[in-house]
């Protein structure tokens, strides 16, 4: 299937043929008919599978066949997300497909001045991307007024709950009509995802992308058995051997980042480290470097990486295995994204064993072995 065969409009189009986007992911092929039909949607995806341009295609489309017809100025579009980072991805890749169609836009997070966005939505806008909590200050401030929205999306629905947001979400939702379409994505579905979802969706059409799908064939998985002693040695061996133009390296705590990014600095390698206890102006920097191929090596914490979205990405490597099957499927879909290739390499000491054997149950095959100079 092509983009032109989902009835989008030509202005769309053009723009998913600039970004060299001719053929949808599966979520947006199952998720992109129903949104224009009106329904709800509850999407179970990992990152990594298109589910921004899944909701950000649709509503731009609707939004533009409105224009003509009753088009009431306010905030027609509210979509939520947990971290900044993602928030700013969001919105970037609706300045890219709408392009053609000229809706205003805006962030809204915290961590920096608020007066620039306060000042933004005075002047009016059409679509606002935010985080819960900063969102909530400025409409309790009367700043934002969200009775004209007619799309919600919560994005990383699980990952909101996770960083304890939802009060933030139940009040902003309060404040939204309850004549809307709801688009609702989360990767996960435990009980307090479900209550969430029942109690805001009507009648949803469900779209499930299982993991090991979201695992891209483009992605070429391996393992090495190491001992932890020596993983930033291997750290450094990997990177200064094989033909990595950039890399995003995982680790599991703010501190591990903080070492290992030191570590290659140390080394003569291109590295900054990106977490929750860093500014906002420090995280933009180190993203807005990496993007730019001035900092060849990001290390990041899981939190952090949501909504790190760069074009040509060739590597990931977990320098810790995460704690939990699912999120390593969330790192691995940061490489092998829009058709490109992409490689995830995983360092597993003797204590992550039994972590790794939870990978590959999920995956339901084994990650090959590499061997290397530490063994």
């Amino acid at each position: 299937m092509t983009f032109s065969q989902l009835n989008l409009s030509e202005p769309l189009l053009q723009a998913l043929k600039r970004k060299n986007y001719t053929q949808p992911t599966p979520i947006q092929e199952k998720s992109i008919p129903a949104i224009l039909e009106g329904k709800d949607i509850f999407g179970r995806a990992q990152t990594g599978t298109g589910k921004t341009a899944a909701f950000a295609l649709p509503i731009l489309q609707m939004m533009d066949e409105k224009r003509t017809v009753n088009f009431k100025k306010g905030v027609k579009a509210l979509i939520l997300a947990p971290t900044r980072e993602l928030a700013t991805q969001i919105n970037e890749s609706f300045a890219a497909y709408g392009q053609q169609l000229r809706f205003r836009h805006i962030t809204i997070f915290g961590g920096v001045s608020q007066r620039p966005q306060a000042d933004a939505i005075r002047k009016g806008v059409d679509i606002v991307i935010a985080t819960p909590g900063r969102l909530l200050d400025l409409m309790q401030q009367g700043i934002v007024r969200l009775d004209a929205v007619e799309y919600l999306v919560l994005d990383e629905a699980d990952r909101m709950l996770d960083m304890g947001f939802i009060h933030d979400i139940k009040r902003i939702i309060a404040k939204v009509p309850q004549n809307r379409q709801t688009l609702f994505f989360s990767a996960t579905a435990p009980q307090d995802i479900m209550h969430l979802a029942n109690a805001i969706l009507k009648n949803p059409i469900h779209v499930k992308i299982d993991a090991e799908t979201t695992a891209s064939e483009l992605v070429d998985q391996s393992v090495y058995h190491v001992r932890r002693e020596d993983k930033r040695s291997l750290l450094r061996h990997v990177l200064n051997g094989r033909e990595i133009s950039n890399a995003l390296v995982f680790t599991r705590t703010k501190r591990g980042a903080d070492k290992v990014a030191k570590e290659l600095i140390k080394n003569g390698i291109k590295a900054e480290s990106i977490h929750g206890n860093k500014s906002q102006s420090a995280r933009d920097k180190a993203l807005k470097g990496f993007k730019s191929k001035h900092i060849r090596v990001l290390v990041a914490t899981d939190i952090a990486s949501r909504g790190i979205d760069v074009v040509n990405l060739s590597h990931v490597i977990n320098f810790e295995i995460p704690e939990q099957a699912e999120t390593y499927v969330h790192r691995i879909g940061r490489t092998g994204r829009a058709g490109m290739e992409g490689k995830a390499i995983s360092f597993c000491c003797s204590e992550e064993r039994d972590l790794l054997n939870d990978i590959q149950k999920l995956l339901r095959r084994k990650l090959p072995v590499e061997s290397h100079p530490f063994s």
